[in-house]
């Protein structure tokens, strides 16, 4: 399997562990949730893992994979504000825990550039 075949099954395999981890372990996600946001952060941990694994599913499929990509950037966007509330939240922990929540700010960009990679050498079937 080449490289850009396995790209987009990359990119599902890491949208299919962090949309799981949001229902093993939902506290952890429930701490980042952006205050403005309406109704209870445990609701929003779980539309964004439902919304990380169905993502998945679709960039799994090549039928899909467009517009799976296409989604799965704009997710990525969609979800910096928590990553946002986790450096500022962790700016008074210890380095490596800092360091992590910080480090995970500019991470959005090649995600985002990632998936748009993915789009771009989908098949145009979606």
């Amino acid at each position: 399997m080449s490289r850009s075949a396995r790209s987009p099954l990359l990119l599902a395999g890491l949208l299919a562990a962090a949309g799981a981890a949001h229902f093993a372990v939902p506290r952890q996600f429930d701490a980042v949730v952006p205050r403005a946001l309406p109704g209870e952060p445990r609701t929003w941990t779980r539309v964004s893992g439902a919304a990380e694994l169905a993502l998945a599913a679709g960039l799994a499929l090549p039928r899909t994979r467009k517009t799976a990509a296409l989604a799965t950037a704009a997710f990525f966007v969609g979800v910096f504000p928590a990553n946002v509330k986790m450096a500022v939240d962790w700016r008074h922990r210890p380095a490596p825990l800092r360091a992590a929540a910080y480090g995970r700010l500019p991470l959005r960009l090649p995600l985002v550039l990632w998936a748009r990679s993915v789009a771009k050498n989908a098949e145009g079937r979606s």
